[in-house]
């Protein structure tokens, strides 16, 4: 990796003994329906040894050939290209770079194996059928961010914590144009979320900027909440 590169996993929350961070991207692909807003949801292989069987957005890993030549180590320029071409691979859509959103960029804690470090755009649906290759991507769902967010509750599907928060952000929106809009309107304060992992006796806890406990993974410290708790009957977002 080179010194440009390593500056950046160093801003992100990159350790000396944590796994290696690897750029990555993710396109979360809108479009209004009679009911209200609706997200594309693809459900991965149960097979994949990363985030197996989970519902996702359509994204992956920024490759070497998404950087520009003229600005090699411009990790948010190739992290929009990536997040096209995954569009493309994953559910066979065009969506066009300039309809790229930036929404948000998050960082995973350093207890897991794969560190993605990922930044997440929202664009509208373009024309044509999603389809999907059924080796990496399983099925696909449009769904509004509520009716996921519910089936999850429910049991009935898995998610991991930026999918959740993501939706549960979204549901508040009629509209695409509304979200593309407010998102639009956060363009010099986009949110970075940097997990820090703590346990609430034996359920994890997940712990951004702003919590109390987030420095010394102390989920009982008193003061503001940030955080998502993973308790099994349903998770529990709080923010103060």
């Amino acid at each position: 990796m080179s010194g440009e590169r390593q500056r950046f996993t160093d801003w992100a929350g990159q350790d000396e003994n944590a796994p290696e961070l690897v750029a990555a991207a993710t396109v979360v692909i809108l479009r209004d329906a009679p009911e209200g807003l609706e997200t594309l949801m693809m459900r991965r292989n149960s097979k994949l040894s990363f985030v197996g069987g989970m519902w996702v957005f359509p994204g992956g890993r920024v490759d070497d050939d998404d950087y520009p030549a003229e600005r090699p180590y411009d990790i948010f320029a190739a992290s929009r290209t990536a997040a096209v071409r995954e569009a493309a691979e994953e559910a066979n859509l065009a969506v066009a770079i300039d309809d790229l959103v930036p929404y948000s960029h998050w960082v995973p804690p350093t207890t897991i194996n794969k560190r993605f470090a990922t930044w997440f755009f929202l664009a509208p649906a373009p024309a044509g059928a999603v389809t999907v290759d059924g080796g990496e991507i399983k099925e696909h769902a449009w769904w509004r961010p509520a009716d996921t967010l519910a089936r999850h509750a429910a049991g009935e599907i898995e998610m991991v914590p930026p999918t959740y928060i993501t939706l549960m952000e979204l549901s508040e929106h009629p509209t695409v144009d509304h979200a593309l809009a407010a998102a639009r309107g956060r363009a010099d304060d986009i949110p970075h979320y940097a997990t820090h992992i703590g346990l609430d006796g034996k359920v994890p806890v997940s712990m951004w900027h702003g919590d109390a406990g987030y420095d010394t993974n102390d989920t009982s410290a008193p003061g503001p909440r940030h955080r998502l708790t993973l308790h099994e009957g349903g998770w529990r977002f709080e923010r103060t």
